[in-house]
């Protein structure tokens, strides 16, 4: 069991409840699953730029992403409905525990000039998005052999119904929110 779901069980759930007034262990929020996704807006005109995002974000998750494709047709950015536009992953369980583990304590300090991350990023039920500007944070990803720096979407899906629970429940699991 990875180290930060032992913190999980028996530190946050403990102050989630004190802090919120929980009468039940069950009714503590808990983070559900964690969403990878890279935008890969090249791959109209470059298949290969997509076999290498794809190839990065099963270095950096540890499972197979899927690959999306584009709903409708834009014509404006020669785009046809069905084509590959992205690949995204997600994360449940131990992987998603050790995947935060790694951003939090690894990736996150990595980035040039880091002050915390913004804490305005939730989306009213509890969920949060973080962006990221290049893959190169993650210690997986070998610097001479990617062919652009892509950036990603990460989002923390929880099970708490307001965003101050949520904030409190990455806060308590190791996210380094910068100061207001």
């Amino acid at each position: 069991m990875s180290r930060l779901k032992e913190k999980y069980k028996k530190e946050v759930v403990a102050t989630l409840m004190q802090k919120f007034g929980y009468k039940n262990i069950l009714a503590a929020p808990k983070l559900e699953k964690v969403v990878i996704n890279i935008g890969v807006g090249e791959a109209t005109n470059n298949s290969k730029a997509m076999d290498a995002a794809v190839n990065d974000l099963s270095l950096i998750a540890g499972q197979r992403p899927v690959v999306t494709r584009a709903k409708r047709s834009i014509a404006a950015f020669k785009l046809r409905q069905g084509m590959m536009v992205g690949c995204k992953v997600t994360l449940r369980g131990t992987r998603m525990y050790d995947f935060v583990d790694k951003l939090f304590n690894v990736a996150l300090p990595r980035v040039r000039d880091f002050r915390g991350i913004p804490p305005k990023s939730f989306d009213g039920r509890g969920n949060y998005t973080l962006g990221i500007k290049e893959q190169l944070i993650f210690p997986e990803i070998d610097y001479d052999k990617i062919d652009k720096a892509r950036g990603m979407d990460i989002i923390f899906v929880t099970t708490a119904q307001k965003d101050e629970e949520a904030k409190e429940l990455l806060r308590l699991l190791g996210m380094p929110f910068r100061a207001a």
